[in-house]
């Protein structure tokens, strides 16, 4: 090898090695994992503003099926939170515990049981600078424990 290519092959790799991660700035999508321990990992998102569309995907790693022990994930404003969570319930199963005309609701993934995985996607658009957002579990009972925020940033 000659030292005019190593030289300009150090130099691109020095140049890579410092380059700021655009997978880091980029990321539009969340994993948010639920359990049978009625829990939510992580507890917070933040959503970059830069984003078009945002995606997350719920995973249930309990053992307990849908019907003893399932999950969704529904995403409100904060000060909505009681009040879809209320009619979600009434909804019932057959309507993942989301009242289909719940206009409060922004997004909403499938109940899910242990080992099961559900996404959803929802344009940033719809959320605005400086709100309070809550996601929570609709499943019957669930949502008192089951909560996280979810901010724009």
């Amino acid at each position: 090898m000659n030292a005019h290519y190593v030289f300009a092959l150090t130099a691109l790799l020095g140049v890579a090695a410092n380059a700021p991660s655009t997978a880091h700035a980029q990321t539009c999508n969340a994993v948010v994992q639920s359990d049978d321990a009625l829990r939510y990992t992580p507890e917070s998102i933040e959503v970059p503003s830069t984003c078009k569309d945002f995606t997350v995907t719920l995973t249930h790693s309990g053992r307990l099926p849908v019907l003893a022990m399932g999950h969704n994930w529904v995403l409100a404003k904060k000060a909505d939170m009681t009040g879809v969570a209320r009619t979600g319930m009434l909804a019932g199963a057959a309507n993942q515990y989301v009242d289909p005309t719940d206009r409060r609701v922004i997004a909403h993934t499938n109940v899910i049981g242990g080992g099961q995985a559900s996404s959803v996607s929802f344009p940033v658009s719809a959320l605005q600078s400086g709100e309070t957002y809550a996601f929570f579990c609709t499943f019957a009972g669930h949502s008192p424990v089951m909560q996280g925020t979810l901010v724009l940033k």
